[in-house]
């Protein structure tokens, strides 16, 4: 397959910018991480008077805990 010059810069172009965009991505993912860890930590110290407050019964608490911090 045969690529002509302004298709090479295009493509040029576009793996610089994913390279660019890298620490940004990683860092974003990392604060994403950091934030549902934190969230997480505070559900897990809510009394049940508060979960019944905030509309959350005991298993979507526990469906949310069992998770990884990556999802």
């Amino acid at each position: 397959m045969e690529r002509t010059l302004s298709s090479d810069l295009h493509f040029v172009e576009q793996s610089s910018a994913q390279h660019t965009h890298l620490p940004v991505r990683l860092f974003a993912n990392f604060m994403l991480w950091q934030r549902r860890m934190n969230t997480r930590r505070e559900l897990a110290r809510l009394d049940p008077r508060l979960l019944a407050d905030a509309g959350i019964s005991e298993a979507q608490r526990y469906n949310e805990l069992s998770k990884p911090f990556w999802r």
